[in-house]
């Protein structure tokens, strides 16, 4: 089974790379971040570490169906704090198994502290649909008798 490590090598640079903020940076600004970026959830980060995320779930439901300002507040305010990672050993099953348990569309991958990636729900769904191909492609070798 294909594991964090791998998928994060397979990411092309642009979707390789982790954009982060700071927890006293606004919402305005992750907000433009991830549109200019076109991400859903941005890593808060602080001293080297993963403290919290932010996702657009957390905007609509602590900043729009509150009516906040996003110049005037921080992303400390509405950032989730209780942040489930990874590390890079963990496979894809794994990692699906975590999301799906928790109804999360982002996670974290962090290696002896560091964040190393960041892994999204179509990230974790395109490795299992090319896995299920490789093993389909063997199956049909075996029936074919070409794989001894």
């Amino acid at each position: 089974m294909t594991t964090v490590a791998e998928l994060l090598k397979l990411k092309d640079t642009h979707h390789g790379e982790v954009h982060t903020v700071r927890p006293d940076q606004t919402v305005f600004e992750v907000i433009k971040l991830m549109d200019q970026m076109n991400i859903g959830a941005v890593p808060v980060v602080q001293g080297g570490r993963v403290i919290g995320i932010v996702s657009e779930r957390d905007y609509a439901r602590k900043m729009e169906l509150k009516g906040r300002a996003s110049v005037g507040t921080a992303v400390s305010e509405i950032m989730t704090h209780e942040v489930k990672t990874v590390d890079s050993h963990h496979t894809v099953d794994q990692c699906m198994n975590i999301m799906t348990d928790r109804r999360l569309r982002h996670l974290p991958v962090v290696d002896d502290g560091q964040l190393v990636g960041l892994l999204s729900i179509g990230d974790l769904v395109k490795a299992a649909i090319a896995e299920q191909a490789r093993l389909i492609e063997k199956m049909q070798e075996y029936i074919r008798g070409e794989s001894y």
